[in-house]
């Protein structure tokens, strides 16, 4: 006998995948008109300069003590985890080489993609949600100012240059990490580490490294400042936004990680 409660259930269903899949298109298209707009105001006149090297500041200063701390623990810490695997084969040799291609072909910008979406990703969609919710950019679009190239363009340039730049210090700062592990355990000297270090890499492993780093910063740039300029509800839109930034930030950019490491492979 048929349920009599089965002819409410699957219309309620369908309704709600409906709904999902029309709010999920909806939101593409925004996101759509969002990069759009950004492309078309960030070549246009006037150039704010000095709002992007404010950012680029905001953004070194916010995440800087924490990268060092975190890139010298990984070159570190990796450059003990290899070692009794290498020893079996008596391959200690090959540790500086092996750290340097870990280091530079993944972990360098991957590592600090992911404390900025943390640390900066969320004050951007924090600080530009916290504007929209006061009616602060509403000000702003009535007075006559560019709120969105002044507030957005500046911040997305901004990260798209300054993870590049940090990504390369943290690589630096990792292979400090491994070489003061090397010295201990092997005795290895500074010039014959770094040579070790550069033998295995290729100019296909920096240039790769640094795309990386540029789609990483461009996505953090984008994901946090589309969250908090159309943030609303308030406080508690405040809050979404700096927690949609940090999540949606991570996510692209793992899928980011696994696409440009599957192009750069097809060039080496």
């Amino acid at each position: 006998m048929d349920n009599p409660n089965s002819t409410n259930v699957h219309p309620q269903n369908k309704n709600s995948i409906v709904r999902g899949l029309t709010d999920m298109f909806i939101s593409l298209y925004k996101i759509y008109l969002f990069l759009a707009k950004f492309f078309k105001e960030v070549f246009l006149p006037p150039y704010e300069w000095n709002e992007v090297m404010k950012q680029m500041y905001q953004i070194g200063v916010r995440s800087f003590t924490l990268i060092t701390f975190t890139g010298f623990v990984v070159g570190l810490i990796f450059t003990k985890q290899s070692r009794p695997s290498l020893a079996q084969f008596g391959a200690t040799s090959w540790i500086p080489g092996l750290v340097s291609i870990a280091i530079m072909r993944a972990l360098a910008p991957l590592v600090t993609a992911l404390i900025a979406a943390g640390k900066v990703g969320s004050s951007i969609g924090a600080e530009l949600g916290s504007m929209r919710v006061t009616e602060q950019i509403d000000a702003m679009e009535v007075s006559g100012t560019k709120p969105f190239k002044y507030l957005v363009c500046t911040r997305i340039i901004a990260s798209s240059i300054a993870i590049p730049i940090l990504a390369i210090y943290v690589g630096f700062v990792a292979m400090m990490g491994s070489y003061l592990n090397v010295l201990a355990g092997e005795g290895t000297s500074f010039t014959t580490f770094m040579a070790q270090v550069f033998e295995p890499l290729s100019f296909v492993d920096f240039e790769a490294s640094l795309i990386k780093a540029i789609f990483f910063g461009f996505t953090i740039g984008v994901v946090s400042c589309y969250q908090g300029y159309y943030a609303d509800k308030g406080t508690e839109g405040v809050g979404k936004a700096a927690n949609a930034s940090v999540v949606t930030a991570m996510f692209l950019i793992f899928m980011e990680e696994v696409i440009i490491v599957q192009v750069a492979g097809w060039f080496r």
